[in-house]
């Protein structure tokens, strides 16, 4: 939907409409629940494992040590081959963003780890106050708090507690675009930037703000120079720094090569994704991927739905192109759930849906969702033994 420029006579600052400060501490109130719940579940799902760990342990595992080796070893110069000769996937794999942040932290005298899970929450924190005021700008209030409630209680929420990057990148794909929508630029594009900059998938953020700044320029009397900056800017990010790991190495395909070499993550135009669902749901042996297989089902009519909306066309575009990424991309399957959740594209029904109701059937709707929600993904990093 578009509106006029923020602040005129027809529109409300967005601070404003957002409830201002009530309104964004209700918003980080949702994400602290969220997060507590399922600290919780982590804690008690992990007392009846053989493996006995720490909350922080969990945590802190799986990509987390990729992270951290970033962090704090840096890059490496090439390839990194096993005693057979075989090509291994490396540090290089993981975008910059993330292991800054958490070397800055180390730098004034963090324990890494812990400035690794501070950066992610703080990220969290700054990922709920983003989605609200986009929830805001596009729908009101009402669906901010929904679009916050839902996405930081979906199935692979857990990762926003976790040392992983999707709460960086979920609070700057969504201040992207709150920013473009209401015609902030210069914010847009240095956010878009960081976005590209966080993981691959920022270069669908990219193209969504391509499609943000072509309708800018295009209204009457729009301005030219800035929308084109900021979506130039945000277009450079990805590009940067696969150009940077193919010089590095000496190879241009490089960043791709150990893609697949260490997590088998190639584009194959959906073949493995397609043979994964067709394999499960016919013969499927236990609950955890079948239950995988139905999420990217439901995730695809959701976003059926939501196209049939009509919703914002930026915000289209970038959650269609991620999630012909997530679905056309061979690898794990079960980190697929775990890179949908910064889609934002699959939740808009139900965000629209929940604005729209009684508050009490809202509510009570959006707390069935995030038990489910949060138990699931404090059972991935418990009991489920292999990465999420």
């Amino acid at each position: 939907m578009d509106e006029p420029e923020a602040g005129t006579a027809q529109t409300p600052r967005l601070w404003d409409a957002a409830g201002a400060w009530r309104g964004v501490l209700t918003a980080i109130g949702i994400l602290a629940l969220t997060r507590a719940g399922q600290l919780l579940m982590i804690w008690w799902l992990g007392g009846a494992t053989q493996e006995p760990r720490t909350i922080r342990e969990r945590l802190l595992i799986w990509d987390a040590g990729w992270f951290l080796r970033v962090a704090m070893d840096g890059y490496p110069e090439g390839y990194t081959y096993d005693a057979n000769g075989t090509l291994q996937g490396n540090e290089l794999a993981f975008f910059p963003v993330y292991p800054i942040l958490i070397r800055a932290g180390a730098a004034i005298g963090i324990d890494p780890g812990t400035a690794a899970l501070g950066v992610a929450w703080i990220a969290s924190v700054g990922a709920a106050i983003a989605l609200h005021l986009l929830g805001t700008s596009l729908y009101g209030k009402k669906a901010g708090w929904a679009l916050v409630a839902i996405c930081c209680s979906a199935p692979a929420s857990v990762v926003l507690s976790m040392a992983y990057s999707e709460s960086i990148f979920l609070a700057l794909v969504a201040g992207t675009f709150v920013a473009a929508h209401r015609k902030v630029w210069w914010a847009a594009g240095l956010l878009g930037l960081a976005t590209a900059l966080s993981r691959p998938t920022g270069a669908a953020a990219a193209l969504g703000l391509a499609v943000a700044a072509l309708i800018a320029i295009r209204e009457p009397g729009g301005r030219k120079l800035a929308p084109l900056a900021a979506a130039a800017a945000a277009g450079a990010g990805v590009p940067l720094y696969l150009g940077w790991v193919a010089w590095r190495v000496g190879d241009l395909s490089a960043w791709f090569k150990i893609q697949t070499a260490g997590w088998g993550t190639s584009f194959d135009y959906g073949v493995s994704t397609f043979n994964f669902l067709k394999t499960t749901l016919r013969t499927g042996d236990g609950w955890v991927p079948m239950s995988v297989a139905l999420i990217l089902l439901v995730a695809l009519a959701a976003a059926g739905v939501a196209l049939a909306q009509k919703p914002w066309l930026p915000l289209a575009v970038y959650g269609v192109v991620a999630m012909i990424l997530v679905y056309g991309q061979a690898g794990f399957y079960h980190s697929k759930p775990r890179l949908l959740l910064p889609v934002l594209l699959t939740l808009l029904p139900a965000v629209v849906a929940a604005a729209r109701a009684r508050p009490r059937v809202a509510v009570l709707s959006i707390v069935a969702w995030a038990l489910f929600g949060l138990w699931y993904g404090a059972y991935l990093v418990t009991v489920w033994p292999y990465t999420l």
